[in-house]
């Protein structure tokens, strides 16, 4: 099936930057287990969501670029 866009997002993520998925979570949501829990079909609330794409956007913008 198709992935939750957001899922996508962080999956393209975490290949760009090579992170860790549990290092993921932990800085972008407070909760190591967050993408484990997303690949197994947890929704976030909106504003965990855009916590969670600000974190992203934020990563690349600075010296982390790719």
């Amino acid at each position: 099936g198709r992935l939750p866009l957001l899922l996508r997002q962080i999956e393209r993520f975490l290949r760009d930057t090579d992170m860790p998925w549990t290092k993921f979570g932990r800085l972008a949501a407070h909760d190591p287990r967050f993408v484990e829990d997303l690949r197994n079909g947890r929704v976030p609330r909106p504003e965990t969501a855009e916590r969670i794409k600000h974190f992203m956007n934020r990563y690349r913008d600075t010296s982390h670029a790719i």
